[in-house]
């Protein structure tokens, strides 16, 4: 199990993520300004409602999202990371080349039928088709390309430690940077000149991403895959059952666990820990048993990985509320930005570009986080990322609460407005305020998260743990879809106008607001939970550092007996002439 490293000790570092950014870049140039427009890609050219729109972007993130889990699985048990990257990135240069023949092509699209869909037959099967495989390529990609940078480090390294905290501060400004130029240039692209000329540059761009990667092979340090982790994680739970009636020994060194010389060169040893005892019983020795099998017993080391996994669940489980509301985000207000004013001086700004501003806010302090604060905190905390990665999530959150606050009171105020006779346009750039926030709450929490997911994770698991940021990701858009069919089910029941808050196609007769403020209650108390879970996480390195005072030295002192043995062995046991092996 884990990491097998290819290379020799000169690859690796920030030159070889130099092409991992290159890709990740390009790649997310054509992703985020395909996700900002495509709610007015499927109103107004496959003709949706309000409702249909948001769900069809929504439900598309939330498959792209969790079929990130599918690349991370592969890379760790049949694939390398690099391997994986280009079989995905192919599929996601295939798929925008088949939006790009439908968005060409008026033949591909539906008649306006004044319902909340108008896809029926093959026209439909071209358009979830190609949707859905640019979800598969999108996913599986990101699913691995931030696991395949990080393992560039040696985090056993203090230095290697303080640049694998770096890199993630790094692959988010490659990502954001692009991210600027995708929702000014690609998305003036789609709105003046055509959505087939957009979706072809996508198609391109990430085309020279994927050449990028591919050129940058001599230079990485390629992790091979090993054993399964979804099977080493089932043999745990099956064998836990099968022994649940056995009663634990009072000692955990009675519990089973390999030796170094049966350990393969790179695997880590992951000392003994108190929660989640009912797992251990794992790791009990069966008494009719001379040999430890797989599904019979398992290591200590195995059990724990587990036991990090399940830890990890209610830290993932309290992001998912944050991504909810960034996926409302990325749908109503492109909808409200629609009956705002454009203009800047004489500059007509699409709608689809207001982003642009929370994201030359990122672009501008990400720098200052990394080479300011993050050396200050360092001298205060001791710790290499400047806080941990947990501190971080917090702050997210927090800022979260505060942008869908603001996003209410600013439709209410752009709503009056435009209700007025004659109607009233207040300026787009009001959306930049929730924008702004929400930009800064997610620089914080999704590299945080994806620092979190891969240093916590053991590491024959890091990609597909790697991934679980997606999974938050995924989670969010779905609940983000339930949420409005919930909420429009729910208010038209109780409304005096009988009409749900999200209802029908014009956003000026619904109380987009009082949604906005429902998801900031939600958040709120979300939060409260997440505070929870985190003051009971323990990171992995705090295991260590406990179970060293109690265990290790015991079993060290195990293990040189067990070699001192072995040694004397060898040296009394005759070598046959044709076989140089005991």
């Amino acid at each position: 199990m884990g990491d097998k490293v290819a290379g020799i000790k000169q690859k690796g570092g920030f030159r070889a993520c130099t092409f991992v950014f290159v890709l990740s870049a390009l790649e997310n140039m054509g992703f985020i300004a395909n996700g900002i427009s495509m709610v007015l890609y499927f109103k107004n050219e496959m003709h949706f409602d309000i409702a249909g729109a948001s769900n069809t972007l929504t439900n598309f993130f939330g498959s792209t999202f969790l079929l990130c889990l599918v690349g991370g699985f592969i890379s760790d048990t049949y694939l390398s990371r690099f391997a994986t990257c280009l079989v995905f990135g192919t599929l996601e240069v295939l798929s925008l080349v088949m939006l790009t023949i439908q968005a060409y092509s008026k033949s591909l699209h539906p008649p306006d039928c004044g319902k909340s869909s108008c896809l029926k037959g093959a026209i439909a099967a071209y358009f979830y088709g190609s949707l859905y495989l640019y979800s598969l390529g999108c996913g599986g990609n990101r699913g691995t390309l931030p696991a395949l940078g990080a393992g560039q480090f040696d985090e056993n390294d203090p230095k290697g430690a303080k640049a694998l905290a770096s890199y993630f501060n790094f692959y988010l400004f490659a990502t954001t940077l692009a991210a600027m130029i995708g929702v000014t240039a690609i998305v003036y692209v789609f709105i003046d000149q055509g959505w087939w000329l957009g979706f072809l540059i996508s198609s391109v761009a990430t085309l020279i991403g994927l050449i990028a990667l591919a050129i940058g092979k001599p230079f990485y340090r390629i992790q091979q895959p090993g054993e399964s982790p979804l099977v080493r994680v089932a043999q745990v739970i099956v064998v836990a059952i099968k022994n649940r009636k056995l009663s634990l020994p009072d000692n955990p060194e009675e519990l089973y666990e390999i030796n170094k010389i049966e350990r393969v060169g790179t695997e880590e040893r992951i000392p003994h820990t108190n929660q989640f005892r009912c797992l251990d019983k794992a790791a009990i020795v069966p008494k009719d048993s001379t040999a430890a099998a797989p599904w019979r017993v398992c290591t200590v080391t195995q059990v724990e990985e587990v036991k990090i996994l399940a830890r990890m669940m209610p830290i993932l489980a309290s992001t998912i509320i944050m991504n909810t509301c960034l996926a409302q985000l990325q749908t109503l207000s492109v909808t409200q930005g629609a009956y705002m004013d454009p203009r800047l001086g004489s500059i007509k700004v699409p709608t689809p570009s207001i982003p642009v501003l929370p994201l030359l806010f990122m672009a501008i302090l990400i720098p200052i986080y990394e080479f300011l604060f993050v050396p200050f905190a360092r001298k205060i905390t001791g710790h290499p990322a400047g806080i941990t990665q947990l501190q971080r999530v917090g702050v997210g959150l927090v800022l979260s609460v505060i942008s869908m606050t603001i996003a209410g009171f600013v439709e209410v105020k752009r709503r009056n407005a435009f209700n007025q006779s004659p109607p009233k346009q207040i300026s787009l750039f009001w959306l930049s305020f929730q924008y702004c926030i929400f930009g800064i709450a997610d620089m914080f929490t999704f590299v945080g998260l994806l620092e979190f997911f891969y240093k916590e994770a053991p590491a024959g698991m890091r990609t597909l743990s790697t991934s679980f940021t997606f999974l938050s990701l995924s989670f969010g858009n779905f609940l983000s879809s339930a949420f409005v069919e919930i909420i429009n089910a729910v208010t038209k029941r109780i409304t005096p106008s009988r009409q749900g808050w999200l209802h029908g196609k014009d956003i000026n007769k619904n109380n987009a607001n009082l949604f906005y403020w429902f998801l900031a209650i939600v958040s709120v108390l979300n939060f409260v939970l997440y505070l929870y879970s985190a003051i009971w996480y323990k990171y992995k390195q705090e295991n260590y550092s406990d179970a060293k005072t109690t265990t290790t030295s015991v079993l060290d002192a195990k293990e040189e007996k067990i070699d001192r043995d072995y040694g004397e062995a060898k040296q009394n046991v005759p070598v046959s002439s044709d076989d140089d092996r005991i």
